[in-house]
């Protein structure tokens, strides 16, 4: 008797210590009835209004996705378009809930700004583009050339170390705003344009006549590009990284926006936990058991969001490569929904 009273105590601490612990957050986004996402100032594929000022793209897939996951509605979030020196201050000041501006997870960025990364959603590399008719095949040629390029980005650090490293010079033409920035590259006042190359590939779809343009084949560094929120509040870190892995998930056991009511009579004990057949996930995060559901219903898995938005049907014709499922060759592997 007095083995069963110790064990049951034992488990009233271990169910005390393990029961979802609310943040200021967490707390505030349900108070107010949305998430407010911080996202690029317009950027096609990835976060831009459409002529209706609907905002698309990857990025803003990644919002609904939270959304869906706090209120089981996927159009319950705003968006406020930051430029690459405005984002960290907004998502540290409390301005946004999550920043989702195709921004690169770092050392410096994860450990001294209060920050925290929490996933990556796009694999990258940074490179630069020129106009064709220059005939310049690779950044090698560039030497002593006018680059166009954003302030406030880890991209100004990557171009400087890898002219220095080959022995070259470069001029910086230095402009804040995206549309400022490409429009200086396409007038000619500067002889390349440098930024992550799904951003090159981004601008170059938006413009009159894009295949004027090449991106050379140099990759300057590693760009993993996610979400970041800010450190102190578990809960809703927790909210942004499983709505993420959820999707991921949700494509590797073939769930869809299309078959996701099929697949809740699936007997596939995994399909059964992601959709909340069997509960527990749910209650964990402190959200309701269709709380992945509601999501691929709404928005779709991974690879939907991926090939509607910048996959190769789109202007910007990008290949899955890095960001593929790794049971087929990617790096994009969810931790389980278990």
């Amino acid at each position: 008797m007095k083995f069963l009273k110790l064990a049951l105590v034992g488990a009233a601490l271990v169910a005390a210590n393990t029961a979802v612990q609310a943040g200021p957050t967490f707390d505030a986004i349900k108070k107010k009835g949305f998430v407010q996402c911080g996202t690029n100032t317009g950027l096609a594929g990835f976060s831009a209004p459409d002529s209706k000022g609907v905002w698309t793209g990857l990025d803003i897939d990644m919002c609904r996705a939270f959304a869906a996951t706090m209120f089981g509605d996927s159009t319950k979030f705003k968006v406020t378009p930051l430029t690459a020196q405005q984002r960290f201050t907004a998502l540290q000041s409390g301005e946004i809930d999550v920043l989702v501006r195709n921004t690169t997870q770092t050392m410096t960025r994860d450990t001294s700004l209060g920050l925290l990364g929490v996933a990556v959603n796009f694999y990258d590399s940074q490179g630069i583009m020129v106009r064709k008719d220059s005939g310049i095949k690779s950044a090698k040629e560039l030497n002593g050339a006018t680059v166009c390029v954003q302030p406030g980005t880890t991209t100004e650090l990557n171009l400087a170390d890898w002219f220095r490293a080959n022995k070259l010079t470069f001029k910086p033409v230095v402009i804040e705003k995206l549309d400022e920035v490409v429009g200086a590259f396409v007038a000619g006042r500067c002889d390349a344009y440098t930024t992550d190359k799904s951003g090159l590939a981004s601008s170059r779809s938006s413009l009159e006549k894009p295949d004027n343009y090449v991106i050379l084949p140099e990759n300057f560094s590693k760009e993993p590009l996610g979400p970041l929120v800010r450190q102190g509040d578990e809960q809703w870190f927790n909210v942004v990284r499983w709505s993420f892995f959820a999707m991921l998930e949700a494509e590797e056991y073939g769930i869809t926006q299309k078959n996701v009511d099929e697949m809740l009579k699936s007997t596939n004990p995994n399909v059964q936990r992601i959709l909340g057949v069997t509960p527990g996930m749910g209650k964990n995060l402190g959200v309701d058991e269709k709380w992945a559901y509601n999501i691929i219903k709404a928005v779709g898995n991974y690879g939907e969001s991926f090939e509607r938005n910048i996959g190769k049907n789109t202007p910007l014709r990008l290949e899955r490569g890095l960001n593929d499922q790794w049971t087929k060759g990617g790096l994009m592997y969810a931790w389980p929904i278990r």
